[in-house]
């Protein structure tokens, strides 16, 4: 083979190898990375950020502050409580429909395969939400599946989570989701 009919084979292919090497590092410049407020429409994060009287009442620990008293509490205040409402939310923003995410949160498993690899999870802003009542509003859950699945460690390891977001209900025993996502990749959180 001629120094010229060697390096017509090779330039291709080293060419196509680094193109192939470098496309996980182009990837993730396909992904908007956002926030869980982001995921939440302007109303109901301002009734969350600012509670209602009521509430400043309640003292930690006490009866009132047991979930049936604030249950009980729920239903004796207005059932127009923008407050309540925004804690069950499933409001979406329309504009993050078909959107490329890239997001920090933790797995609540859903399904795993049988090689024990978690395939369809809750993805939530913080560890022991849908485990610990009450849930995050619908609208900070999203639902997520994962053909390849993930092998979680640790309830507590957070993760990223890359992939399409779509504005799909999803309800199960665990919790509701007001968001769905197809994952592209799933890795362990590092701070970026």
């Amino acid at each position: 083979m001629t120094q010229l009919a060697s390096a017509k084979f090779w330039v291709p292919l080293l060419l196509i190898t680094c193109l192939t090497m470098t496309q996980p590092l182009l990837a993730d410049e396909n992904y908007e990375l956002i926030d869980w407020v982001d995921l939440m429409p302007d109303d109901d994060l301002e009734a969350l950020m600012n509670p209602p009287e009521y509430l400043d009442e309640i003292e930690d620990g006490s009866m009132e502050d047991q979930i049936s008293s604030q249950l009980l509490g729920a239903l004796e205040n207005s059932a127009d409580d923008r407050y309540q409402q925004a804690l069950t939310s499933a409001k979406v923003k329309p504009e993050y429909d078909q959107r490329p995410i890239r997001l920090p949160g933790f797995i609540v498993p859903v399904e795993m395969n049988e090689e024990q690899l978690v395939t369809e999870f809750f993805l939530v802003p913080f560890f022991g939400a849908c485990i610990h009542y009450p849930p995050p509003p619908p609208n900070q859950i999203i639902y997520v599946t994962s053909k390849e699945g993930v092998a979680q460690q640790n309830l507590y390891d957070p993760y990223w989570v890359e992939g399409t977001l779509t504005t799909t209900i999803t309800e199960n025993e665990v919790a509701v989701s007001a968001y769905s996502m197809a994952a592209d990749n799933i890795e362990l959180y590092e701070e970026e």
